[in-house]
């Protein structure tokens, strides 16, 4: 697509797991392992880990439900599971894996979709509440489990989140609002008010990523493309496919140095691609 950052040519299929057994099973989540590996869920429950290369993939777990965001805190794999209302930990040196959190305060998570981890290992979870209905907000947990209901104002289906090189701040994707806002991170870690970011007509943002020089990356479900947004707000096009077949309704996106790896909902594959230095 003329005008986007990368051409979609210039993107490859890291993992292509559509007659693969097991089946990359329609991937929403994906996150990196510190080994470099790339991890991510499956629409049955299933958690995959796909070698550093691309060259193979195993199932290591199931929650048995269908997952959603992942993020990793050392070894350990912090897995959303819309079926469950819950997250999951999974401890990838042993692989047990346990059922972290349902919900803080006396408030059961509805829609848990996305995870975001503090340096200290505290956690920030979306719940998406209901599609097109409004609601809190974002969970914030502790490593044993505890936790509270963090930001408790109503959003138009928090999905993706992601924290600012310097955690000061907790970005947030608000898919059906189409719109991307961010959260200041209180010296207390009690949340600001609301900040917009950017305001997407047409568009539905899914997942984010932030790289060290504070650049956003949001995942669109729809159309199927990647936008990058500079720190003064310039949006940018990273790649975009119109056909939507080497990028299928992206949920979410991992960075790796200077690679981005996306996970397609659409369909059964990991594409990956180099990020620009401009």
């Amino acid at each position: 697509m003329s005008g986007c950052l990368v051409d979609l040519a210039r993107t490859r299929v890291f993992y292509d797991g559509t007659l693969t057994d097991p089946q990359l099973d329609h991937p929403e989540g994906i996150a990196i392992h510190p080994d470099g590996s790339v991890w991510c869920g499956g629409e049955r429950g299933q958690i995959f880990r796909i070698a550093r290369d691309g060259s193979s993939m195993d199932q290591v777990a199931s929650t048995g439900g269908f997952c959603l965001g992942l993020a990793f805190a050392g070894d350990r794999l912090y897995v959303c599971d819309m079926k469950h209302r819950a997250v999951f930990a999974l401890d990838t040196r042993t692989g047990r894996l346990e059922r972290f959190a349902e919900g803080a305060g006396g408030v059961r998570m509805r829609v848990p979709n996305a995870i975001a981890v503090l340096p200290g290992g505290d956690l920030f979870v979306s719940d998406s509440h209901g599609m097109k209905e409004p609601g809190p907000g974002i969970f914030r947990f502790q490593p044993d489990g505890s936790g509270e209901l963090w930001y408790d104002a109503d959003v138009d289906f928090a999905n993706g989140v992601a924290l600012s090189p310097d955690s000061r701040f907790l970005y947030v994707a608000a898919t059906f609002g189409s719109a991307v806002f961010r959260i200041p991170i209180g010296e207390d870690g009690s949340p600001g008010g609301r900040e917009e970011v950017v305001h997407l007509p047409g568009v539905l943002p899914d997942g984010l990523a932030l790289d060290t020089a504070g650049r956003l990356y949001i995942a669109c479900y729809e159309p199927s493309k990647v936008l990058r947004v500079a720190p003064d707000g310039t949006v940018r096009c990273l790649v975009a496919d119109p056909e939507a077949h080497q990028l299928c309704h992206p949920t979410n996106v991992a960075l790796r140095g200077g690679e981005m790896f996306i996970s397609n909902l659409g369909r059964w594959h990991v594409t990956a691609l180099q990020l620009p230095e401009e």
